[in-house]
């Protein structure tokens, strides 16, 4: 391969594209990772305190992920009492598969960097030392 080629290939390597803005946020991130480890879903308080989250703060990543189709909120009485189950949509599952597997894509890229940080922590690189 010529290095024009290899260039082109490479230049938009670590641009990670597929890194979508609707997930990469810690509350999202923290929402739809409870989600998808429970695939019936969760009650809302459940996933309050898995997350960490005030109630609105959860409203609101809520209406967001709802909004995009993501997941899917019921609410309905149980002993008398309001409750909340929120689950993945199945397009919201596969959407946060891909996702996931960008960010599996990130870490492999930065694994071998961190690594070989770790084992020479010998200041700046040749070149630039001042």
């Amino acid at each position: 391969m010529s290095g024009k080629t290899t260039e082109r290939a490479d230049s938009a390597r670590f641009a990670y594209g597929g890194l979508d803005r609707l997930f990469h946020e810690r509350a999202r991130l923290s929402v739809l990772s409870s989600l998808a480890s429970h695939d019936a879903g969760l009650v809302f308080n459940d996933l309050k305190r898995l997350c960490a989250l005030t109630d609105g703060n959860l409203s609101r990543q809520l209406q967001l992920l709802a909004e995009a189709g993501v997941v899917e909120v019921w609410k309905r009485q149980r002993n008398n009492r309001p409750q909340t189950l929120v689950r993945l949509t199945p397009a919201g599952r596969a959407r946060f598969s891909e996702y996931l597997a960008v960010l599996s894509s990130v870490i492999a890229d930065a694994a071998p960097a961190q690594e070989s940080q770790t084992k020479s922590r010998s200041g700046p690189a040749a070149g630039f030392a001042g």
